[in-house]
């Protein structure tokens, strides 16, 4: 049994496996995610296909002479304007397997549970399960359920039911070493997620100490909420999460369900002929006025004119059953399938209480905003019903994650709206999503945002993150006095305003960053060259065997296996 003891050197090689570019290909690797803010990114799920060959390709069976598999090799995957043929690299592989002789370089989850163990040859299980949850990722996250799974049935048949050796634990994790790999070389888009999560910590207990503001009252079952309560929840673009305080109290949507119908129906019909019927500009008056634009439409889906114009577009001839079904499916899905409900209560205390909603609705029929046939007092219950909907801060911070991840689930990996609908929905929460706080919080904050009246706030970090704060204390424009306070205080201390990118403007941390350096994006046949020369240097445990010439990039690979001298 070889016994490592060089842990840094390790997690070096550990680095170095993956950024190693294919032999015999022209093109560059590129991790799976670009980091800056801003631009666009490359999402691991959004290619999944490829990942199932880069998967394959990991567990190829290859003739072992040494206690390690094959080395892993990193394929390119597909980028837009750049086609990328895996089977042609998969058998350019079994060509190169047969001068990669196995044992040559350890396989990833060889590297994996040495990294965790620390070059240990057991390891309880629970320092696994400690180590993922320092990079953010949850044990019960779907993309781990096989791997979850494995490990418990595993565990039961160990003999203290804790301990697993490097076999065991290779079982266990295989099936998701690719995630787990891209988790625990900190490739995720925030690489010090413990750094970052005590900062957040840190702003909710800042703004808890908040006492102004008074609960909503207007809706009885509203004001039923502890003027105490108060929550924050975040999910990054790879499925990171943290969550503080009552996270778990039940909530419903009101308001915040505004620009997630919209996206609805944005997907369903497209930009063009949802806004036939509702405008795009900031109204400047309340948000429950009896006003229109001079084209006789409500002025935006955010304000309550437009949200009901809007819910009249949503599978229009259907039962309200029907299209409350529906809805509640996209909502489920945005969440990744955690707690979506409905209270009855509050629909019912909506719809006994909402004569300004009924008036709002009467003036929108006599001025014709509704497509033909609708039935104003069908569509007025489908409203009261959608901002019922229940939620906790865990699963709506999931859904903004989903706005912020381009309409992809990033726990579940699954398309669930259009990049139309998710755009078109950003850039309406940015100039109109906080009621009459709108411009300032535009101004201060700078990122889409929409509240509602139960004390929710949805607030988005394009390419990054989904955050939803909730205390029930509103201010008087009906925003959530912490939930102000805490987005106001997250964008001093980050750099995640719209235009903190800018060049030469003031610095501000970057969590995307790790250790203030700015993160590789790419790596070419020369940095992985000279990434291989430093590792040399650092590791003479490892011996250099010999170069490989490829013939169409005249880049050079070198391979190293375990010097006889050090079993």
């Amino acid at each position: 049994m070889l016994h490592f003891r060089f842990s840094t050197v390790l997690k070096e090689l550990f680095e170095a496996t993956l950024k190693r570019p294919s032999i015999g290909s022209r093109q560059t690797w590129l991790p799976t995610r670009h980091c800056c803010f801003g631009a666009s990114s490359i999402d691991a799920r959004a290619v999944s296909p490829q990942l199932k060959v880069l998967h394959a390709a990991v567990h190829r069976p290859s003739v072992r002479t040494a206690p390690f598999a094959a080395p892993f090799r990193s394929y390119c995957t597909k980028t837009e304007g750049a086609a990328v043929e895996l089977d042609d690299q998969l058998k350019k592989d079994g060509a190169s397997d047969k001068r990669r002789n196995a044992g040559i370089l350890p396989s990833l989850e060889d590297l994996l549970f040495y990294t965790v163990a620390e070059g240990q040859e057991t390891m309880p299980a629970h320092k696994f399960l400690t180590a993922l949850k320092a990079t953010g990722l949850r044990s019960g996250d779907p993309r781990l359920k096989e791997c979850m799974e494995t490990l418990k049935e595993t565990l039961k048949n160990t003999s203290d039911g804790v301990t697993l050796d490097r076999h065991l634990f290779k079982k266990c994790v295989q099936s998701n070493i690719v995630l787990l790999t891209q988790a625990f070389r900190k490739k995720f888009v925030i690489p010090d997620f413990q750094s970052f999560s005590s900062h957040i910590d840190e702003l909710y207990e800042s703004a808890k100490n908040l006492s102004g503001g008074q609960v909503a009252d207007y809706i009885p079952q509203l004001a039923r909420f502890s003027p105490d309560l108060w929550a924050v929840s975040l999910c990054t673009v790879d499925g990171q999460r943290h969550t503080v305080g009552d996270t778990k109290v039940p909530f419903c949507l009101q308001s915040c369900v505004k620009p997630l119908k919209y996206a609805v129906a944005v997907h369903d019909h497209g930009t063009e002929y949802v806004h036939s019927f509702i405008g795009k500009e900031p109204s400047g008056l309340r948000f429950n006025k009896l006003f229109l634009n001079e084209d006789d439409k409500p002025h935006n889906p955010m304000v309550n004119a437009g949200a009901i114009v809007c819910t009249s577009l949503i599978k229009q001839g259907a039962g309200n059953a029907e299209k409350f079904d529906y809805v509640m499916n996209f909502l489920k899905k945005m969440a990744g399938n955690e707690y979506v409900g409905f209270s009855n209560a509050t629909f019912q205390s909506e719809r006994e209480s909402g004569d300004r909603n009924f008036a709002i609705g009467y003036y929108l029929k006599e001025k014709k905003c509704f497509p033909e046939g609708t039935d104003m007092t069908s569509v007025l219950d489908f409203y009261f019903q959608l901002c019922s909907i229940e939620v906790t801060c865990e699963s709506a911070s999931v859904m903004a994650a989903t706005l912020a991840n381009g309409g992809i689930c990033p726990i579940t990996g699954e398309r669930v709206l259009s990049p139309e609908a998710v755009r078109n929905t950003l850039s309406l929460m940015h100039s109109c999503g906080m009621y009459d706080f709108s411009g300032q919080f535009a101004f201060h904050v700078g990122l889409p945002a929409k509240s509602g009246v139960s004390g929710g706030i949805l607030l988005v970090v394009p390419n990054v993150m989904g955050i939803m704060c909730w205390s029930p204390p509103l201010d008087k424009l009906g925003n959530s006095v912490r939930g102000i306070q805490f987005c106001t205080d997250l964008v001093e201390l980050f750099n995640f305003h719209n235009y903190d990118n800018l060049r030469h403007f003031a610095k501000k941390h970057d969590p995307r960053r790790e250790g203030g350096d700015q993160r590789q994006h790419s790596f070419g046949p020369m940095d992985y060259e000279s990434l291989q020369q430093e590792l040399a240097l650092k590791a003479p445990l490892w011996k250099k065997v010999s170069p490989t010439e490829s013939h169409q990039d005249s880049s050079t690979t070198v391979v190293y296996r375990m010097d006889n001298a050090s079993k």
